[in-house]
């Protein structure tokens, strides 16, 4: 259909018909876009002509996964990057290799020429990008084990690019003076080796110093003339401009956006960007698996299913027990093992790209190249289907899943100088205790059930992801004294640290930890009051043992007190010593021997003679 105001409400009504479908499903929504893109593509209502637009439109909205990567790098800053380098060089260079080996090697044995077989494989060895991450984060699983290693493992694949890149016209034999006079894929081709090495390094500096000291000036520049629109356009202009400067060396634009963002990770301008971008990320991308749906070429499969369907599943299944063996190696339990091996199991967007230049220096012939188009597309199409089916069925087995009713966010209509994040048995407490005491909290919860519960117990709890600016500005946030997170995960309790330092800074924060590790994170972004789970109760019940051997109650409390502080001056010692074990595990050591000496001294005071009133006043308490 022609004219692009027809176009875009065929896609759009598509997108938004197959999406809530599959939702309904209970199915990700990458799969209700594919689905989408099949049905418009040209073997069904062929509102796309064929698959050379589908693939243009591909190519175009592949910008969708330059803008995740940017956004995703704007989250991890460059200390978490670094804490990686263990899962991105052992895990993912591990699967690289592994993978391309074992692919070589199947290609040879079915008589298939050694450059063919190599390109195919290099090719076939990475992932989806998109679809991976898109996933992980709609089941907000990238901050869990598999999760951190998948991600991994796809930066190692975008870093792997470039080596691909320059391997492919080596494995051009025989083609002589025809290649080159093949079409240049960069400005940098015409210069020697090292010239395009050292412009590769230029590239990469240059987008390091840009982001810690360009943009954030331009940033401020922007900010002061009030113009939101004004924030978006400098916003797409630095992911847009890096994305070219990438291109233009031959290096991934997605790597060069998520380096840029990794660098603006400590920006006060931050949030603003993830706010401002994500909605064109999210467009982009869904337009994006729309035109892969529109892309698999359903006569190559029908005139020989066996074949396409058999090299597909083979392909994803090789990749799988390759992943699934690192997974093992890193002790991931079974769910998250199968997670993590059948989530990376299709091939990547990119191997459009590598097939198309193959094609170009002659390695591959017309017939193979769309036979490889086909089976990448097809793979990256049974991709969330096969998960959707572990998800409904071994994953079910192996551990029941917690059912929650979509519901959306609350209207806050009430304000109070406190507000309570996270309202499960550790919040509750402290909702309970502090309106006992006459003080109502602004409580927010993101678990439906449970506020349900709550709602029939007579609490006044509201639905509410606590990360969201414009939820905590209307549960009073900018007027309130003190924000209580009381929320498990130190991800999002982190998250919710940057809001408050940048939105409201009036704010005092209190944020609940798990343990000392979770607390060491903590305290690395500037946080002070931060309260672990197990340390009172746990000081407590240490109390009652003494009491129960017949030391004092008035000496016992006071151990207590002192035992509490020297634990609290203890951290702030030890946090500067947490990535280093075996320093760690001196400096513990020390801080222990330092208490003991320490309470030793108040041990000789267990029988004081001024304790009587305590211990008759625990006497009635029993």
């Amino acid at each position: 259909m022609e004219g692009f105001f027809a176009q875009s409400i065929i896609y759009i009504v598509a997108a938004i018909v197959c999406v809530i479908l599959a939702k309904k499903l209970g199915m990700s929504s990458i799969l209700g876009y594919l689905i989408a893109g099949v049905l418009i593509g040209p073997y069904v209502l062929k509102f796309i002509s064929n698959e050379n637009e589908g693939q243009a439109i591909m190519h175009g909205t592949e910008f969708g996964v330059v803008m995740m990567l940017f956004l995703i790098g704007l989250e991890l800053e460059p200390k978490n990057l670094w804490k990686m380098r263990d899962l991105i060089l052992k895990v993912g260079l591990s699967q690289v290799l592994i993978t391309s080996v074992l692919l070589f090697a199947l290609g040879i044995s079915l008589g298939v020429n050694w450059n063919i077989s190599l390109a195919v494989a290099l090719s076939m060895a990475l992932s989806s990008t998109a679809i991976v991450l898109q996933s992980l984060k709609e089941k907000h699983q990238l901050d869990t084990k598999d999760g951190k290693m998948s991600f991994g493992v796809l930066l190692m694949q975008d870093i792997a690019v470039i080596p691909i890149l320059a391997i492919l016209p080596l494995l051009a034999i025989g083609q002589g003076s025809e290649i080159g006079s093949q079409e240049h894929t960069g400005f940098l081709d015409d210069f020697p080796a090292w010239m395009q090495t050292a412009f590769i390094f230029l590239a990469i500096g240059a987008v390091i110093l840009l982001g810690r000291y360009a943009f954030g000036p331009l940033l401020q520049l922007v900010v002061k003339t009030r113009l939101r629109e004004l924030f978006v356009a400098a916003a797409l202009l630095i992911v847009t401009g890096i994305a070219f400067l990438m291109e233009l060396v031959g290096l991934s634009p997605a790597l060069g956006t998520f380096l840029a963002g990794v660098v603006l990770a400590n920006s006060p301008y931050k949030h603003a960007l993830e706010t401002d971008l994500e909605p064109f990320k999210g467009l982009l991308l869904g337009l994006f698996f729309m035109a892969v749906g529109a892309t698999i070429n359903f006569d190559l499969i029908s005139s020989d299913p066996v074949k396409v369907i058999s090299l597909t599943l083979g392909v994803m299944g090789m990749k799988a027990l390759v992943l699934y063996g690192l997974g093992l190696s890193k002790k991931l339990a079974t769910k998250q093992n199968l997670n993590f091996a059948f989530g990376l199991a299709q091939v990547s967007e990119f191997s459009f790209v590598t097939y198309s230049f193959a094609f170009q220096l002659e390695i591959f012939s017309k017939e193979i190249t769309d036979l490889l188009m086909a089976v990448t597309a097809l793979s990256m199409a049974l991709s969330p289907i096969l998960m959707v089916m572990l998800e409904k069925t071994i994953f079910k087995r192996l551990e029941k899943p917690v059912e929650k009713k979509e519901i959306e966010s609350d209207t806050i209509d009430s304000k109070n100088q406190v507000i309570l994040l996270g309202f499960g048995n550790f919040g509750s407490t402290i909702g309970r205790f502090l309106r006992a005491n006459g003080v109502e909290a602004t409580i927010l919860d993101s678990d439906p059930d449970r506020i349900e519960n709550l709602r029939k117990m007579g609490f006044k709890v509201f639905y509410g992801d606590g990360t969201r600016i414009d939820l905590l500005e209307s549960a009073g946030a900018a007027e309130a004294k003190i924000l209580v997170s009381a929320i498990a995960s130190t991800e999002q309790s982190k998250r919710i640290i940057k809001i408050c330092q940048e939105h409201f800074p009036n704010l005092e924060v209190l944020i609940r930890a798990e343990n000392r590790f979770d607390a060491y994170e903590l305290m690395e972004v500037g946080i002070r009051n931060i309260y672990r789970e197990h340390l009172d109760t746990s000081i407590r019940m240490g109390v009652d043992v003494l009491t129960k051997l017949g030391f004092r109650a008035y000496t016992v409390n006071r151990l207590a007190h002192q035992f509490r502080e020297y634990d609290e001056q203890a951290l702030k010692v030890l946090v500067n010593f947490k990535d280093n074990k075996n320093e760690y595990i001196s400096k513990v050591r020390k801080e222990i021997e330092i208490q003991e000496a320490m309470l030793s001294g108040e041990l000789s005071k267990k029988f004081s003679l001024n304790d009587h009133a305590w211990d008759s006043d625990q006497m009635k308490d029993k």
